[in-house]
């Protein structure tokens, strides 16, 4: 089974460019499931039910997201009543949505997709190791073919989640940094890891977001609206190829599309 995982979607520059380039692609490479991280989807924070369901024609099967989840109320009735957008699992469980999800591939073959959101320099939440062990243990009734977007800041708690689910899950990937990472692996109990998928949207920028903006408010330390880049569009991500009997990844590659790529 191929999958699709893809990183933060920022904006409007990261819609187009999925609209333009992710079908070809998913053909292409005959991709079976896609995953992608949404949060900050509308104008570079939240997601709304329009954009969700824009995101989900282009050829994704699931939405993650993570701390700017409930910044436009817009998603709040699509996360009650749906299932193709996640919340973080580890959020309260009073909290609208759901924080876990199983969907059938285009093989056939039932995908279990996890999100978690990290503690380390984040507001308090609870226990995403806890959350996970429930979690897990409950999709692989079902599937063995199990990924979890490990959305957080410090790379070492990413980390520690890897090697935390290491032959429990099919792979697990950092989303929130937006920087793509060089440190994707198998793990030895068969898990796939990354550190952070990177970001699907406008590069010439910081982290997404205009560089005059950005380096006016580091500079003169006053509060500074940051609007979306523009510029030099890409999709980063990672494909995984998983056994889906075993739900062992079988390799992981680093995947960047730009706008001029054929």
């Amino acid at each position: 089974m191929n999958v699709l995982v893809i990183g933060d979607i920022v904006g409007k520059p990261g819609r187009m460019i999925l609209k333009e380039k992710l079908k070809p692609f998913i053909d292409k490479e005959e991709v079976h499931f896609c995953i992608a991280n949404g949060e900050n989807a509308a104008a570079g924070a939240g997601i709304t039910a329009e954009i969700a369901t824009e995101l989900l024609s282009y050829g994704i099967d699931v939405i993650t997201t993570g701390d700017h989840v409930w910044d436009k109320k817009e998603i709040l009735p699509m996360m009650e009543t749906g299932t193709s957008v996640l919340r973080p699992a580890n959020y309260s469980p009073l909290a609208m949505g759901k924080g876990y999800v199983i969907k059938n591939s285009k093989l056939g073959n039932p995908v279990g997709v996890i999100n978690l959101l990290g503690r380390v320099f984040m507001k308090p939440i609870d226990c995403p190791f806890r959350v996970s062990d429930e979690i897990v243990k409950n999709i692989s009734r079902e599937t063995k073919v199990i990924f979890v977007d490990m959305h957080a800041e410090a790379t070492s708690e990413k980390i520690a989640m890897g090697w935390y689910l290491d032959g429990k899950v099919s792979a697990v990937l950092g989303t929130h940094t937006h920087v793509p990472t060089a440190d994707e692996k198998i793990l030895p109990k068969g898990t796939a890891f990354i550190s952070d998928l990177g970001m699907t949207g406008p590069h010439e920028s910081v982290l997404g977001r205009k560089i005059d903006c950005v380096l006016k408010a580091i500079v003169t330390q006053m509060p500074t609206k940051f609007d979306v880049a523009e510029r030099d569009m890409r999709i980063n991500g990672v494909k995984i190829v998983v056994n889906s009997q075993t739900g062992n990844a079988e390799s992981i590659k680093r995947i960047e599309i730009k706008e001029g790529d054929r």
